[in-house]
């Protein structure tokens, strides 16, 4: 009778230990869950309109799941971006550019997060028979020398430019990978990449450039010199136009702010989102490039 005594008490101890356990676990999971909803702020992103699409999604998600966080993205250009960020005036500076390139901007108080790389490439009228430019052609083509698509084996038309305003990211990388350094001619300038799309599918005999997350089959992406901009040609370094997609802050982000950027390089934007929309997650790039311009292989 003592030894079932003693069995007895034995099972109603293991009993009340397991419990004690569980509800332990129970007590840490709401905890974490008082945490996640504990999460508030407002984030204002202000920048390049090449990341724009990316930022803009992956900030309804991030707000889908703390809603307590504000999250508002803005266009205006690289330009804008990074000297929104600087002056305190945004909370992240989006940018196709390295903050080194752009003027007059204090670097050493800003911190880069490269949330990943995007192509860019000429875009022409569907209508213009044109799928391929030498690089000297594009310089023509952009510096004004060359006004007629017949002169690079196009219809018997006039060449209309649509360009960026010089605070563009976009504008920046164009002008050093694909026209060497040369000054484009004037023409036709908008700063929104989505009208820069629109102007060009609607503009008889016109050319402009687009980050490649932005072409949806309503203009017609040129090959350079033969490479077509490609994933698999830029990640191999075979086609030169591309960029990486900077988020700068003032200093190391904290709260909300420091959050929402970790989501940005989570899998749940690198692995879904950026693929989805046309970027590339820095992660399948074979090589790297510094903010001279000097590629090595990873």
């Amino acid at each position: 009778m003592l030894k079932k005594t003693k069995v007895v008490v034995a099972i109603m101890l293991c009993l009340a230990l397991i419990a004690t356990v569980v509800g332990c676990g129970g007590q840490d999971t709401k905890q974490d869950a008082a945490n996640t909803s504990q999460l508030s702020g407002n984030i204002t992103a202000v920048g390049s309109t090449a990341l724009q699409p990316l930022a803009e999604q992956a900030a309804n998600q991030f707000m889908a799941k703390n809603p307590n966080v504000k999250v508002v993205v803005q266009g205006g250009g690289s330009g804008t971006g990074l000297t929104q960020v600087a002056q305190g005036a945004a909370d992240i500076g989006n940018s196709d550019i390295f903050a080194e390139e752009k003027s007059g901007i204090d670097t050493a108080q800003l911190v880069d997060h490269q949330i990943c790389v995007v192509g860019m490439a000429a875009v022409v009228n569907p209508a213009i028979t044109v799928d391929n430019l030498t690089k000297q052609q594009l310089i023509d083509i952009f510096t004004g020398k060359t006004t007629n698509w017949k002169s690079v084996g196009g219809p018997d038309q006039k060449i209309v430019l649509v360009n960026r305003p010089k605070a563009s990211g976009t504008r920046a990388t164009f002008k050093k990978y694909a026209l060497g350094g040369a000054e484009e001619a004037a023409g036709i300038e908008e700063d929104s990449s989505g009208t820069v799309r629109k102007i060009i599918k609607e503009t008889p005999g016109a050319i402009g450039y687009l980050a490649l997350s932005y072409l949806d089959g309503s203009v017609k992406p040129v090959s350079m010199d033969g490479v077509a901009p490609t994933k698999d040609n830029i990640t191999t370094g075979k086609y030169t136009v591309w960029a990486y997609m900077h988020s700068y802050t003032k200093g190391q982000p904290g709260g909300a702010l420091d959050a929402f950027i970790k989501y940005m390089l989570s899998d749940d934007v690198q692995k879904t989102i950026v693929p989805e929309l046309g970027y590339i997650p820095e992660t399948e790039m074979k090589i790297t490039r510094d903010v001279s311009g000097n590629v090595k292989n990873k």
